[in-house]
């Protein structure tokens, strides 16, 4: 057995997990990171991550802090506006559309949008730039003993780790928050994601459309053109079973369904990728701090791919927890300082979570008054100039108009 020893240890090499381990280690901690999985970061490899996150304007101060933003700048796609289209009547068709402007908010897009297996590659090229982060893929943390002064975390590869503080980024069934005994609350809503891209004749202008119509949106987030089309991330919830069919349907059937599930909005899609699919969960955990050990990402909590919150949240965890390690880097790991991590993070990833369950639940709706329901609400929101800006500015994760 090999013993290792870190300032932080990061249990999960997924993209949360790597960004932290980027961003730590580029403010001078010695930092170890491992994952159970190989990353996948070529377009077309088996496994690949076809899912795509949009990088919220909070979000670049954290890649720009952990030396990420220069190496993903030139394949950033803009998102300077946020289209909701409700297409709830009879026939999938749009009869209400109504757009978010960033510029309402601010001198910045929205935010910007990057393929998920891209964002892998782009970290793990900075991890290698950094001597003081040691990355291990195809290794898992199998044990976690804690005391007051030192976490001690025992490797699928019989290594042991001494470590100051461990940070849980190991997902929604994260082994170390089950280790420290942390419980979760878990919504389930029968539903399934199908994460793709395609190819389509009409441009999307850099504009990201949420299509409402039963079951879940049918989202298309705009991507850089592929094979000389204009290309988009398409996330499409709905109930499980139909998820799932549409999953092992035939390529040409499958792009009839979705083409006509997008309301002919951008033309006939054209499928341009494989598809993944996962289930829809709403999740938080009770604390997300325990002796020396910090949750972050999914292991602290889980949403729906609504609003790009997921990784947003993730990396505003990652963010407090930085800021509060280098405000006290001598007692880095203790117990006032993950009381403070608990404290700065619960409510707004409380007031989050239940925000986005509340929107998954109107966007399941099938009775016809509901649906009409819904298309007023929006319309009514739309429609009052200060409440719009203001729910703007809270999917942004800002309080005011930012520019840099």
């Amino acid at each position: 057995m090999t013993d290792l020893s870190c300032d932080i240890f990061i249990s999960g090499g997924g993209i949360a997990g790597l960004t932290a381990a980027a961003a730590f280690g580029t403010a001078g901690f010695d930092v170890a990171c491992v994952d159970p999985a190989p990353p996948v970061t070529e377009r077309e490899a088996k496994g690949a991550d076809m899912r795509t996150t949009a990088m919220l304007q909070p979000a670049r101060k954290v890649l720009e802090a952990a030396g990420l933003w220069q190496r993903l700048a030139e394949h950033a796609t803009p998102l300077q506006i946020m289209r909701i289209v409700d297409a709830g009547g009879p026939e999938p068709e749009a009869r209400l559309t109504r757009d978010f402007n960033a510029s309402d908010v601010s001198d910045l897009p929205f935010g910007w949008n990057f393929p998920n297996w891209l964002l892998r590659r782009e970290v793990l090229g900075r991890l290698e730039e950094l001597p003081n982060v040691d990355f291990r893929s195809g290794v898992a943390a199998k044990s976690l003993f804690t005391r007051e002064r030192e976490a001690r975390v025992g490797l699928s590869d019989g290594t042991r780790v001494r470590t100051r503080l461990v940070v849980a980024a190991d997902g929604r069934n994260s082994p170390m928050r089950q280790a420290a005994g942390i419980d979760v609350r878990t919504t389930r809503y029968g539903q399934k994601a199908l994460a793709f891209a395609v190819t389509h004749p009409i441009p999307h202008e850099n504009v990201s459309t949420e299509i409402h119509r039963t079951g879940g949106p049918f989202t298309l987030v705009p991507l850089p053109d592929h094979e000389g089309l204009p290309c988009s991330a398409v996330v499409w919830m709905d109930d499980g079973a139909l998820a799932q069919a549409r999953f092992e349907m035939e390529v040409q059937a499958f792009e009839a369904e979705m083409t006509a599930r997008s309301c002919h909005l951008f033309g006939p899609l054209t499928l341009a990728s494989q598809r993944s699919i996962w289930p829809i969960i709403s999740q938080q955990a009770e604390r997300l701090s325990g002796e020396r050990l910090a949750l972050i990402a999914e292991a602290a909590h889980v949403v729906p791919p609504i609003g790009a919150q997921g990784l947003n949240m993730s990396l505003a965890d990652t963010a407090t927890l930085l800021s509060l390690a280098q405000a006290r880097p001598e007692d880095l790991g203790d117990r006032t300082m993950l009381d403070a991590y608990h404290r700065a993070r619960y409510a707004d990833i409380t007031l989050r979570v239940q925000g986005i369950d509340l929107l998954n639940r109107a966007s399941q709706v099938r009775a016809p008054l509901l649906r009409d329901a819904r298309a007023s609400a929006l319309n009514a929101l739309y429609a009052m100039g200060p409440v719009r800006r203001t729910l703007m500015q809270m999917g942004l994760g800002v309080r005011g108009a930012q520019s840099t």
